[in-house]
């Protein structure tokens, strides 16, 4: 299995919510996979294959697995859930992040063509369809939270089912039913970087990333809602705390040998720490208020992670000098158990109780659909001219 290591000490997890983990989708649900024109997916790959490892690549990987997954059928009128393969994050800038002005556009495209082309998207208006959409507000499509907030969510997918990173409740860019994901973390990266399960962890909290974002928030205070500077301005002294923002090549094993891997919010709630401190046993200290996280009905977050609200970072030394042992060692043996690392990678090729599988577990925990799901002939809920002008206009 991808990334078991072999603890001295096989534990299970407790409680219901471990066990969802070793749920097998198959049998439980029957997916159709639209057949898009390559321009909505392939050829933008072929465009740039850095989507391959960004973080966004959930979205590229899901594609490829339900094309050759047993829940895929060919029958679309056996079908549970309608997919729409749409890469949405792969127009990257030249540092490799997505642009997602024309992701609203391309979107609007592909529903345009599926309900042209095919009968089942009017038979719901999108309501046992769901889409892939792992951009950092979802499909708001905009990476700064107050722009993506004036837009919502793409009025065309108001009916689907979202399946995406950003989760915080009470957002307008989370609508209820949405199936939260991990972000991409490439597997076999991280499989190159493990250390003997025997290393003692020496460092107590463990953090490399940005305290300020300078160039887009020059004034300092909106960017992770300051809790990131708080980290810093509090902690940058503290001899348990070892925190920069340099990345170093020992990155991943470094996260092997510290107790608490600060997962702090950054533009977005979410990152990649996230998987990253699960898959090495590093116990998450999740500063983000609201967050919703990844499979939540699945994985044990309160007993596997700490949360810290925003406003208590300037206690962070307090608190989590004042965990039990006992408790951190609880943390660190659910943290050890393979199924809760594999429910957070999409490996190649996929296996048993992966995030692929965990997808499906979700979408197959709705089914059956409501009935009333089911429009009225030539009923219609959906308003097709609504959401910003610039959206309306040809992809």
């Amino acid at each position: 299995m991808l990334l078991e290591r072999k603890p001295i000490h096989c534990y299970d997890i407790l409680g219901s919510a471990g066990d969802v983990l070793e749920d097998d989708p198959v049998g439980r649900l029957k997916v159709f996979v639209y057949e898009l024109p390559s321009k909505y997916n392939k050829k933008i790959l072929q465009k740039d294959p850095r989507c391959l490892t960004h973080m966004f690549a959930a979205e590229i990987y899901m594609h490829r697995f339900l094309l050759s997954s047993p829940v895929r059928t060919l029958n679309p009128e056996e079908a549970d859930w309608f997919y729409t393969p749409v890469y949405t994050t792969c127009d990257l800038t030249p540092n490799g992040l997505p642009l997602p002005f024309k992701s609203p556009r391309m979107m609007r495209s592909a529903i345009q063509l599926i309900s042209s082309n095919w009968p089942y998207w009017n038979r719901t208006e999108g309501a046992d369809h769901f889409f892939i959409v792992p951009h950092d507000f979802g499909a708001c499509f905009h990476y700064l939270e107050e722009k993506a907030i004036d837009r919502g969510i793409l009025p065309l997918l108001q009916r689907a089912t979202l399946v995406q990173t950003f989760g915080q409740r009470n957002h307008v860019c989370l609508k209820d039913g949405s199936v939260i994901i991990p972000p991409y973390a490439p597997p076999q990266k991280m499989q190159a970087h493990l250390i003997p399960p025997s290393t003692p962890r020496s460092i107590f909290v463990y953090f490399r990333g940005l305290f300020y974002d300078v160039g887009n928030d020059p004034e300092g205070g909106y960017y992770a809602r300051g809790a990131r500077a708080s980290v810093w301005e509090n902690f940058k002294d503290n001899p348990l705390f070892d925190i920069s923002t340099e990345h170093p090549t020992t990155y991943y094993e470094d996260m092997q040998r510290a107790v608490f891997c600060l997962c702090p919010l950054g533009w977005a709630p979410w990152s990649p720490r996230l998987v990253e401190a699960v898959i090495f046993g590093c116990i998450p200290v999740i500063i983000a208020d609201d967050i919703v996280l990844p499979f939540a009905d699945a994985i044990p977050w309160e007993d596997i992670g700490v949360f810290v609200a925003e406003k208590d970072v300037p206690k962070l030394d307090t608190i989590l000098t004042s965990i039990p042992i006992n408790e951190i060692l609880r943390k660190q043996r659910l943290l050890a158990n393979p199924s809760m690392k594999q429910a957070m990678l999409f490996p190649q090729p996929a296996q048993s109780r992966d995030a692929f599988h965990q997808i499906l577990n979700g979408l197959a925990r709705k089914l059956p659909h409501d009935k009333n799901v089911y429009l009225n002939p030539g009923e219609k809920i959906l308003n097709w001219t609504a959401g910003p002008v610039g959206d309306l206009k040809p992809w």
